[in-house]
This record gives C-alpha cells, sequence and structure tokens, in this order.
C-alpha cells in the first residue's frame, strides 16, 4: 500500500531541503572562500568546498543511519513489551479457568 503525500507535505519538504541546502552553501562558502579580488575559483578554495559538502552529507548519513536503529530498538522494546503483558493476560485467563462469553 503505497503513501500518498499532499501537496502541502511537498511543498514543505520542498522547503526544509532549501533552507537546508542554503545553510550548507553558506557555511561551507563562509568558511572556504577567502579572496575576492579574483574571479576565479581558486583550487584550494574549490577543494575545501568540495571537503565541506562531503563531511556534511556522510554526517547527514550517519544521523539518519543513528535516527533508523534508535527507532529500531524502540519497537523491539515496544514489542516485548506488548508480548510479556500478552503472557500476563493468558496467564490470569488460564488461572481463571478461561474466557466465559
Amino acid at each position: 500500500m503505497a503513501v500518498q503525500v499532499t501537496e502541502s507535505d511537498q511543498i514543505k519538504q520542498f522547503k526544509e531541503f532549501l533552507g537546508t541546502y542554503n545553510k550548507v552553501t553558506e557555511n561551507c562558502f563562509m568558511d572556504c572562500v577567502k579572496d575576492f579580488t579574483n574571479r576565479e575559483v581558486k583550487p584550494e578554495e574549490s577543494s575545501c568546498s568540495e571537503s565541506c559538502l562531503q563531511k556534511y552529507l556522510k554526517m547527514t548519513q550517519r544521523i539518519s543511519m543513528r535516527f533508523q536503529e534508535y527507532h529500531i530498538q524502540q519497537n523491539e522494546a515496544l514489542a516485548a513489551k506488548a508480548e510479556s503483558i500478552m503472557g500476563n493476560v493468558v496467564s490470569l485467563v488460564v488461572q481463571k479457568g478461561g474466557i466465559v462469553l
């Protein structure tokens, strides 16, 4: 079953993407570009910008992986708790002689 994404959600996601893109661009630019006396981008500025972007991409990928791992652990803990509760309910039903309808 495919999840439908509304137009307003798509617009919100795109705005968030643009905000992030602009922040990364500004941060890398401010950190890497120092000489405005020449129109050409210096090789060290170019490599700095590329390294900055790669670092950001690796960071976001790592955060995403940790976020997924955290949610998997939370889901496993909830499943174990639900299983324990169901086991307790079954034990009570058996002790009381079953369910009378």
